[in-house]
């Protein structure tokens, strides 16, 4: 059990300093097909205008947007042979993947993430909801994930029946003290209610390129400041153990879906044949697993 003043200073700790990251990927993911993210993007940038740009010719660019669309794809490939309809997403970000499946399916969805962006995130929706209204039921919740009275509260109002927690960018924000908290929250929950957790954050320790010196490059700056390469795992071998103690265990693995990724086209295009060949001999630094209670049949 975490000792309380561990428990404290985990609370304590500002978590906004995170946020920063979610406008840089909304920006990146706004050049997919990834469902909300061109028009949010459009709204963020206000007063502005968003001008997406196709014509950049940075490889690396390209190498990121792919990535970070593949890592959208992965986990609603994984939500999508679930029956369960009670789904609570925590650190969302700028995604509108809540908004996406509650038009799609009857499911009661919460979306959260710390206050301040979703202050911001709830104007989005509302801007962006259809006149035909929606099938299913979304709320916007603010949650600082480590926060367990918050986060059973939370829960506790779903509709009876198992839950799907599902994020996207959230353990490599988190030392190894924090994502052991985390866990602890989640095992609880699932153990009580049943249900799986899926996240997109099984990553291996690598340093992410940077882009061509004349492209801004907020996200790499971001994740040098927070030391996010420092609390990737050192291999999935290391990941999976990680995720046996604390009481897990993998149900499923995402699958690259290659028609899937919109971007892909763009990194293809402006590849040399020694950026493909890196392509074809790159090794795979994120997965995306489907977690369960290990001792659940």
């Amino acid at each position: 059990m975490m000792e309380t003043r561990e428990a404290e200073n985990i609370l304590s700790r500002d978590y906004n300093t995170i946020s920063p990251s979610a406008k840089s990927l909304l920006l990146l993911k706004a050049l997919t097909n990834i469902p909300f993210a061109k028009e949010a993007a459009e709204l963020i940038s206000l007063p502005g205008e968003y001008k997406p740009d196709f014509n950049k010719k940075d490889f690396v660019f390209w190498k990121r947007v792919v990535h970070f669309e593949n890592r959208y794809w992965s986990v609603d490939q994984l939500l999508a042979d679930l029956a369960i309809t009670n789904i609570l997403e925590i650190s969302s970000g700028y995604s509108l993947r809540g908004l996406d499946t509650v038009d799609q399916k009857l499911v009661h969805y919460i979306d959260t993430d710390l206050p301040d962006l979703i202050s911001q995130k709830k104007d989005f929706i509302a801007a962006l909801k259809t006149d035909t209204g929606t099938k299913g039921e979304l709320r916007v919740l603010p949650l600082n994930a480590l926060d367990e009275d918050q986060f059973n509260e939370i829960v506790n109002s779903f509709p009876p029946g198992p839950i799907v927690i599902v994020n996207e960018g959230l353990l490599m924000y988190l030392n190894n003290e924090e994502k052991e908290k985390l866990c602890g929250i989640i095992y609880k929950i699932l153990k009580q209610r049943g249900g799986f957790w899926i996240t997109a954050d099984i990553y291996v320790k690598t340093t992410l390129e940077r882009f061509d010196d004349n492209e801004d490059d907020s996200l790499k700056e971001l994740i040098e400041q927070q030391r996010i390469e420092d609390n990737m795992f050192e291999s999935f071998e290391v990941a999976s153990e990680f995720f046996k103690g604390e009481g897990f265990c993998i149900d499923k693995e995402a699958l690259l879906d290659l028609p899937k990724i919109s971007s892909l086209q763009y990194l293809v295009s402006n590849a040399s044949p020694t950026d493909l060949m890196e392509l074809k001999d790159h090794k795979k630094v994120q997965v995306t697993w489907r977690l369960k209670v290990a001792d659940e049949n």
